[in-house]
């Protein structure tokens, strides 16, 4: 048996907010919403799926796990993300990589990289 990943779920104490910005984020839909815990569709085929999930507790500094993803124009999509609500955290870069950490509305941060 292999263990695989399905989703990833995210703790908010404002769940409509958080949800409209990764539908957008993602260009996705809600694939499943019942109240407390909403399912994003996966963005691309066989991708995982998002779930987040209403909390009473506000998140406690940063976040243990985090989202890394990867584009061809990592300027345009940190400027486009920051239009849907995110906020920028802080620029990095190694050999070969360059990348952007953001936060959304409710402070959850994931990075946006490039090759580079």
């Amino acid at each position: 048996m292999t263990l695989h990943i399905g989703m990833v779920t995210i703790d908010t104490t404002d769940l409509r907010p958080l949800v409209d910005f990764w539908t957008k984020a993602l260009g996705t839909t809600v694939e499943n919403d019942w109240g407390e815990f909403v399912v994003l569709a996966p963005a691309v085929e066989g991708g995982v799926r998002l779930g987040i999930q209403r909390v009473p507790e506000a998140v406690g500094g940063k976040n243990r796990v985090h989202f890394d993803s990867h584009v061809a124009d990592r300027v345009a999509e940190v400027a486009r993300l920051v239009s849907l609500g995110a906020t920028e955290v802080a620029e990095h870069a190694v050999p070969g990589l360059k990348w952007t950490v953001l936060a959304d509305p409710d402070g959850n941060q994931f990075c946006v990289g490039q090759p580079g």
